[in-house]
């Protein structure tokens, strides 16, 4: 499988800008003693910052979907 780009424009934007958000909410919840949901809260924001980053989403590739041209 290779990583074809298929996330691009206001997609990859909204894709970083949820991965911050879900940061900060780990991280919240993690001072907050909610261990579970900053573990949640982090594996979201690592999976959004990965598709921003790279450019790759594997439910896209699968869909079919590719906003790259957006």
């Amino acid at each position: 499988m290779s990583l074809e780009p298929n996330v691009g424009g206001r997609d990859r934007l909204a894709r970083a800008l949820l991965a911050v958000g879900l940061t900060v909410v780990a991280l919240d919840a993690v001072r907050d003693g909610r261990r579970l949901t900053g573990l949640l809260a982090a594996a979201g924001a690592l999976g959004a910052g990965f598709n921003a980053t790279t450019c790759f989403c594997g439910a896209n590739a699968a869909l079919g979907v590719d906003t790259t041209g957006e």
